[in-house]
């Protein structure tokens, strides 16, 4: 497993969000990343989401 982090923006640049969580794989890490982002209603606000090695793995501008 690996730790991923997800970080919401608001337009002004102030961080809104800043979570790690674990996941098996890119594909799990970006579909948890969608899914927490759905629950926060954050799916607009600039976001993304980076492995611990720091390969972005979700990205929205």
């Amino acid at each position: 497993m690996g730790a991923y982090t997800l970080t919401v923006f608001e337009k002004s640049g102030e961080k809104l969000i800043d979570e790690t969580f674990e996941a098996s794989t890119e594909a799990e890490a970006k579909q948890k990343g969608t899914e927490r982002l759905s629950e926060l209603k954050f799916e607009e606000h600039t976001h993304r989401c980076t492995s611990a090695a720091g390969k972005l793995v979700l990205f929205h501008r």
